[in-house]
């Protein structure tokens, strides 16, 4: 279903899929408006940049990017095994951001900040080749044809990723969707800015060794799907023969 954008801005991307689940409970319903506002990425509303490095309370190594982060296990996850990496989730369904949140309240996490809204309006807010690591996991596969546009990974929202990513920089996409793998298979290594490092079965079939699973993975497993994990980097801007699509 099409969020109608009740503000009335056009400019807004268009947005499909649910924004709302079940009722929440009063303690969720809480830490919307009072932790959220704590962790919630403000965009410039001049247009401008984000200051990356003041977005966070201390200074941090790196920052990461989760698109899309569903209830939030994984990326409360790479948050406590990572606490010196500033890693910013992208979830516009408020569910998925009220069981963040109280990951976050539980585990004392303070290296997460949170856009409940549609991650493209935060890429054009970030500046470039500043995000060392981009995660897309178990997002929706829009299975149906006429929906394939919907996908996530794009040739505009590639785009956009391969601008923000720092040269060498990781994009982890993982599915269970064999459609939706062929998809990014085709679509990142067609795109000039990227590579695909795969060299064996064991590359792709086997979750990374510093990832966490998702909820929507271990559903998967438990009805007997088989699971992908894909790894692709930013190619370095200024490296030989650079522009080349596909793999090294």
């Amino acid at each position: 279903m099409r969020d109608p954008h009740p503000s009335g801005d056009d400019r807004r991307p268009r947005w499909y899929g649910r924004r709302h689940g079940h009722r929440l409970r009063r303690n969720r319903q809480d830490l919307l408006t009072t932790l959220l506002p704590e962790l919630r990425v403000d965009l410039p509303s001049d247009g401008g940049l984000l200051d990356l490095d003041r977005l966070f309370a201390g200074p941090v190594a790196d920052f990461w990017l989760e698109v899309g982060f569903g209830a939030g296990e994984h990326l409360a996850a790479q948050a406590r095994a990572n606490p010196d990496v500033g890693i910013i989730g992208c979830e516009p369904f408020v569910n998925g951001v009220a069981s963040l949140l109280a990951r976050v309240r539980d585990e004392n996490l303070t290296n997460i900040r949170i856009l409940d809204d549609d991650a493209r309006l935060l890429f054009d807010a970030l500046p470039d080749a500043r995000i060392g690591r981009a995660f897309t996991m178990f997002s929706d596969p829009w299975p149906k044809k006429r929906h394939h546009r919907r996908r996530f990974l794009s040739p505009e929202t590639l785009d956009s990723l391969a601008r923000i990513l720092g040269d060498g920089a990781e994009l982890r996409f993982a599915s269970d969707h064999m459609g939706y793998v062929s998809w990014a298979l085709r679509h990142v290594t067609g795109h000039r800015d990227f590579l695909w490092p795969a060299r064996g079965p064991g590359d792709w079939r086997r979750r990374p060794d510093d990832g966490f699973e998702t909820r929507y993975e271990s559903k998967a497993r438990i009805r007997g799907a088989t699971c992908v994990y894909l790894s692709f980097l930013r190619r370095p801007r200024q490296a030989p023969g650079y522009g080349a699509p596909g793999v090294p």
